[in-house]
């Protein structure tokens, strides 16, 4: 559980590389182990926003099913300038630092690839003229 602050620190100072995926919001997403997503910090983003970079990443990069669920890696409170780490392995999330705390059990704090890209990616639809 410490290698995730040091992850955290040592994506902070150094640059993404080439590699490094858009995501539908604008953000940068990189996955950074097998079950681990970095997004830097981006000034002016809310924590959501960081949520919808880790759910497209890990739908389109690493081609998860829907149903997968993210957690949050990175301890709250996230310091000035840190971004944050997402995993899909519920033994390295972080505890109490989901999007929201609602029930108890294994899946708590986290929230579904899909739900993540679906709620927090502020999907905008083309409007149509005739």
């Amino acid at each position: 559980m410490r290698l995730i602050p040091i992850l955290a620190a040592a994506l902070a100072l150094a640059p993404l590389p080439a590699s490094a995926f858009t995501a539908r919001n604008g953000m940068v997403a990189q996955q950074v182990s097998p079950t681990e997503i970095a997004v830097p910090f981006d000034s002016g983003r809310s924590d959501t926003s960081y949520w919808c970079a880790a759910g497209d990443l890990a739908e389109q990069v690493m081609g998860l099913p829907g149903k997968t669920r993210l957690w949050r890696a990175t301890p709250e409170p996230r310091r000035k300038g840190q971004g944050i780490v997402f995993t899909v392995d519920p033994d390295k999330r972080a505890e109490n630092a989901g999007v929201s705390e609602f029930g108890s059990g294994p899946q708590d704090g986290s929230v579904s690839v899909s739900m993540a890209i679906a709620s927090y990616c502020r999907l905008r639809f083309p409007l149509w003229r005739d």
